[in-house]
């Protein structure tokens, strides 16, 4: 069905971060001709995804991973470097060294089902597609946990955190048992006083992950997403492994972990009578998947998640989902645009939009 007014092409792309880019990089392969055989619509004002808006503190030694996309290496990086410039600019150089059509700014506000045809409608305008691969990820969707009570301190989740110097000679919570928490420990219990505070007791991982352990991690957080579950990172089942913020974390000596907290006072965190002052909050609290723009296509089970079969959406074949669930690592992420593409070509076929 043709849409008045809506720019035809056979794949959309929404979302320009690592898995986004993959996906691009791969359907460049398969012979989908840019601009007219696919678009990739991107909600920032430049290149870099989640990576330009992380902390300037954040560090490339610092950096929890990151994997290189295909064809194209990261190149070498001073280790003192800032993450959000380094990354973004190697995003930017991959965009242009591939000639990714990337369309900036073009944030999506809903995506419908058109007969055969999938209408997406974003800021930029409107594209009619055969298939769409969602690559939206999850750093626009902080996820705050509510607790009772009233803290009349600064609170702000680990998306807002910038730099430890605001915070030198306070003392601070940190919420969380991921690497971000990590972090946040390592820089602040430089300049602050900390009060680590977990919901599970964390789970410390000594020397290197194995490939049989994370593709068994990885399984786990599979399985929920073929049950329809709402999805867990895949950190939360690997453990915390060796890095340099946990080492300096250790050195400074703030991983004394607390169990969490059954309600905020006006001066800081208590369980039950006993109350601890602090003067701030920071929430490590990690991310949900940004999909309310699918909402239109009914996607969602009734346990909460989006089903998937591979990257596949059960409820409408036409949707691949990358960064989402077990494919949300940098290396996933890779992974998961080379599947979404070959799973795309099995059900539209070749491109049959061609330039001009």
């Amino acid at each position: 069905m043709t849409v008045e007014g809506a720019t035809e092409v056979d794949v959309v792309v929404i979302g320009a971060g690592q898995a986004g880019l993959s996906a691009a990089y791969h359907l460049r392969r398969r012979g989908f001709a840019p601009f007219d055989g696919f678009v990739v619509l991107d909600a920032d004002q430049a290149p870099g995804g989640a990576w330009a808006h992380r902390a300037p503190s954040l560090r490339m030694a610092t950096v929890h991973g990151f994997h290189d996309l295909p064809d194209f290496e990261l190149p070498p990086a001073d280790p003192g470097a800032p993450a959000r410039e380094v990354v973004p600019g190697y995003f930017a150089a991959y965009e242009a060294r591939h000639a990714l059509p990337v369309v900036r700014p073009a944030r999506v506000g809903a995506v419908h089902s058109t007969g055969d045809r999938l209408l997406v409608e974003s800021t930029a305008g409107s594209w009619s597609a055969r298939a769409l691969i969602n690559a939206t990820g999850t750093w626009t969707r902080p996820f705050l946990p509510h607790y009772p009570g009233h803290f009349g301190g600064r609170q702000l989740h680990y998306a807002d955190y910038r730099e430890p110097a605001s915070f030198a000679g306070q003392k601070v919570a940190v919420v969380g048992g991921g690497a971000s928490a990590i972090q946040l420990l390592a820089e602040l219990g430089e300049v602050a006083e900390t009060v680590w505070v977990t919901r599970r007791e964390p789970a410390f991982r000594d020397g290197p992950f194995s490939p049989e352990a994370g593709r068994a991690a990885v399984a786990l957080v599979e399985e929920r997403v073929r049950q329809g579950l709402p999805v867990r990172s895949v950190v939360s089942v690997t453990g915390l492994g060796p890095s340099v913020a946990l080492q300096r974390a250790r050195e400074l000596g703030v991983l004394q972990r607390h169990p969490m907290f059954d309600h905020l006072t006006e001066h800081g965190i208590a369980w039950g009578s006993e109350e601890t002052p602090v003067d701030a909050i920071i929430w490590a609290t990690g991310f949900r998947p940004e999909v309310s723009h699918l909402t239109p296509l009914g996607l969602r089970e009734p346990g909460g998640g989006i089903r998937l079969d591979g990257t596949q959406a059960v409820a409408d074949p036409r949707v691949h989902l990358v960064g989402y669930g077990p494919s949300a690592s940098t290396i996933g992420a890779n992974r998961a645009g080379r599947a979404a593409v070959n799973g795309l070509v099995k059900l539209i076929g070749t491109p049959v939009l061609q330039p001009g």
